[in-house]
């Protein structure tokens, strides 16, 4: 049987995540042919985790505007999009006009003219988009779309969801490229992106208007003078003024960050450790959001970015009960560990409240691996054997579109202070 053949584009603190698993796990289905990304270190050093960790032969590297030139001549058949988020679409409809199909990390994309115009792509080329929602392989979260799609609780008419964001994985986000809105959407788009497709995937069901409120009220130079602090740092790293900061990243204290991020500053100039209490953050750190969803659904969903624990609670309330469901995550620096341990379960909890019947716990499978144990699932689902799924998880460019438009209608609603209609935003096919 022949290997499906992969190419990555972008190979930052994501990327590592798949093509290991192509080099390791998978290699007996898969080949890997070549890395793509604007930085030729960051590549050299992918190729050096190949060879030294995987005992896999390097691939060819193409910078970013060798893009075309590596399809052609490596004719893989799928490309896997782990660029900054923006630039996304870029690489996605290329890749389905020269005639690949594409596996790209969330968000899909940052606004909805770039969603509309991979999803003109998606009609006008017939070439397949696979999202990658390892939340939604996670054992808690389908047993509870198994709960909700088995009538347990009735029709779901509301969803109450609060995600926690600690001060170490929360934090993370304001001091790399994320902390530009341009480059991420925000934390709306890029990290909500996981959980309004949850909801989605949970109820069954689109969502339809979008209101939303949020600011940046703790990260920020003038929210920490305002608190009386001083962070008086560009960067961290070598930086005495940082080195009691528990906000504090040292790129030279971590083997893989170094290789990754500071050896390879000298190429393009981007800091990975710079101050979240610094000048130039455009992203929110607290956020409130309400969909009304197109079977009368009500979510209402709040995010914080600077919380003591790292997790979230959820209930959705139904015409025969209610489900909450608890979860403790351990918290995380993106590339700066053991990948298993990204979003692994502490604690969880999910327990049925029937209309006229005792509450009681409900019995999960404990899942291994990062994101809850939906990570290893995800992954033999992309390139293993996928086996029968009666809960539907695979997502598409349309679960990918569907997810990201709330976030998207959220910072518009957030910009003017109106809700949003989400079939204003794109047209879908």
């Amino acid at each position: 049987m022949s290997k499906k053949t992969y190419a990555v584009v972008g190979t930052g603190g994501r990327a590592g995540f798949f093509y290991t698993a192509l080099a390791e796990d998978y290699r007996d289905q898969s080949e890997l042919l070549a890395f793509c990304d604007t930085n030729q270190t960051r590549m050299d050093y992918a190729n050096q985790v190949l060879r030294e960790k995987c005992d896999y032969p390097e691939v060819p590297t193409y910078k970013d505007t060798e893009f075309e030139t590596m399809i052609e001549k490596q004719k893989p058949d799928t490309i896997i999009v782990t660029s900054i988020d923006r630039t996304h679409h870029r690489y996605i409809i290329r890749a389905l006009e020269l005639g690949c199909d594409v596996i790209t990390e969330k968000p899909m994309t940052v606004d909805e003219e770039k969603c509309q115009e991979i999803l003109d792509a998606v009609e006008r080329t017939g070439r397949n988009v696979r999202v990658t929602f390892n939340y939604r392989y996670a054992p808690h979260h389908t047993k509870a779309r198994e709960l909700i799609m088995n009538g347990t609780i009735g029709d779901v008419h509301s969803v109450h969801f609060e995600w926690l964001l600690n001060t170490r994985h929360g934090a993370d986000y304001f001091r790399r490229w994320h902390r530009d809105k341009r480059n991420s959407g925000g934390l709306l788009v890029h990290k909500s992106t996981h959980h309004f497709d949850l909801v989605n995937f949970w109820i069954g069901s689109q969502p339809e208007t979008v209101f939303a409120f949020g600011d940046l009220l703790f990260y920020g130079k003038e929210n920490a003078e305002n608190r009386g602090e001083s962070h008086p740092y560009q960067r961290a790293t070598g930086n005495e003024h940082a080195k009691d900061d528990p906000f504090a990243l040292h790129l030279d204290e971590n083997e893989s960050l170094k290789a990754m991020y500071l050896d390879a500053e000298h190429e393009d100039g981007y800091q990975r450790d710079q101050n979240v209490f610094g000048d130039g953050i455009s992203i929110e750190d607290t956020m409130g959001v309400l969909v009304k969803y197109k079977n009368r659904a009500v979510l209402t969903y709040s995010l914080n970015a600077y919380m003591p624990w790292e997790g979230y609670r959820i209930a959705f309330n139904g015409s025969k009960g209610r489900i909450e469901m608890n979860i403790v995550e351990q918290s995380y620096v993106n590339a700066g560990g053991d990948r298993a341990n990204e979003g692994a379960l502490q604690g969880h909890s999910i327990k049925v409240f029937p209309m006229f019947d005792a509450p009681y716990l409900v019995d999960v499978e404990e899942g291994e691996g990062g994101h809850g144990g939906g990570d290893p699932v995800l992954l033999n689902d992309l390139f293993g054997e996928p086996v029968h799924d009666p809960f539907n998880r695979a997502a598409n460019h349309v679960d990918g579109a569907r997810s990201i438009l709330t976030g998207i209608a959220a910072n518009k609603a957030i910009r003017t202070g109106l809700p949003v209609q989400i079939d204003d935003l794109v047209k879908f096919y």
